[in-house]
């Protein structure tokens, strides 16, 4: 009992706070405060690159539906197809933040159904979505596609931070069962003590901004010494550019090696993880680390996608 009193107790409210009849949750205004301060950070950046501000303009439109849309399907696809591919009230649950059934207020009562926000968002789908998105904003503006990912890079961490403190608050990706000083209770779960896994990860993502910040300013320094030394004594540039695509294989390595292990921290999400030796979240890990190296290490199929 005295230890059981050491662990953290976690039941906050899911509700951030309440404007008339409009309901903000903490997982939404985690979101939208992590992909505001990705905003401010990619703006600052494409002025300091003198990119001009009407490229930047549609750039957060394809981000965010990139994210959302990919973050959606991928859940659906590959945590939960058997709710979400067996029926066209699945299909319309995927696409729509809305559930079927009745659950007392006016919406369940007279259609049917009740507005339950999007219950389910994965990284993985997230990450190819805005890979996708930034693809087609890429063809429409004209920008090297090497030199837009690595401007998200280095404001990635930051949402993927503010995301898993919504996941923390929403009491989800709940980690296993352990006896570690600093263990949560999600009362919202059970009243065993657990991992708090969401919190490591936005940790190690907060960790990860300054480490992404050091590398661009890194070059960004090398790059005026270059300049500077034009007519003297030569200066070699060793930190790779923006646009070389080392920033984006650099946050897709450090991301998705960092959920690669800390999985082994996490409850199974799904049923049919139990036995599986590497789970959904560490498979679907891989191919970006694959990327991530590859984008690091640069070559000449980097030129093929410019």
């Amino acid at each position: 009992m005295t230890q059981l009193l050491n662990y953290i107790v976690w039941d906050p409210d899911l509700v951030a706070f309440r404007l008339g009849f409009i309901t903000v949750r903490w997982y939404g205004l985690m979101w939208i405060i992590g992909l505001a301060l990705a905003y401010l950070v990619v703006k600052r950046l494409y002025k300091e690159q003198k990119i001009k501000d009407e490229l930047f303009d549609p750039l957060f439109i394809y981000c965010f539906f990139g994210i959302l849309i990919g973050a959606r399907l991928g859940h659906c696809i590959f945590y939960q197809p058997q709710d979400f591919l067996t029926s066209w009230q699945g299909i319309i649950e995927m696409l729509l933040p809305i559930h079927f059934g009745n659950d007392g207020s006016w919406l369940g009562q007279t259609f049917g159904f009740f507005v339950t926000g999007y219950a389910g968002l994965a990284s993985h789908g997230g990450t190819l979505g805005l890979i996708i998105a930034l693809w087609l904003y890429v063809r429409k503006t004209k920008l090297s596609i090497w030199t837009v990912l690595d401007n998200i890079a280095i404001a990635t961490g930051t949402t993927a931070c503010f995301i898993r403190l919504g996941n923390l608050m929403n009491s989800e990706i709940i980690g296993k069962i352990t006896d570690v000083p600093w263990a949560f209770i999600f009362e919202r779960v059970d009243t065993m003590p657990r991992h708090p896994g969401q919190l490591y990860e936005a940790i190690a993502y907060a960790l990860f901004i300054p480490v992404m910040w050091y590398f661009y300013k890194k070059s960004k320094r090398e790059e005026a010494a270059v300049k500077a030394a034009q007519n003297g004594e030569p200066v070699e540039q060793k930190t790779k550019k923006i646009g070389s695509g080392f920033y984006f294989g650099l946050i897709l390595t450090l991301i998705f090696t960092f959920r690669f292990f800390i999985e082994y921290t996490k409850a199974d999400q799904v049923a049919f993880e139990k036995g599986m030796l590497l789970n959904m979240g560490q498979l679907l890990s891989i191919p970006f680390i694959i990327i991530g190296i590859a984008c690091m290490k640069g070559g000449k199929w980097m030129e093929l996608l410019k």
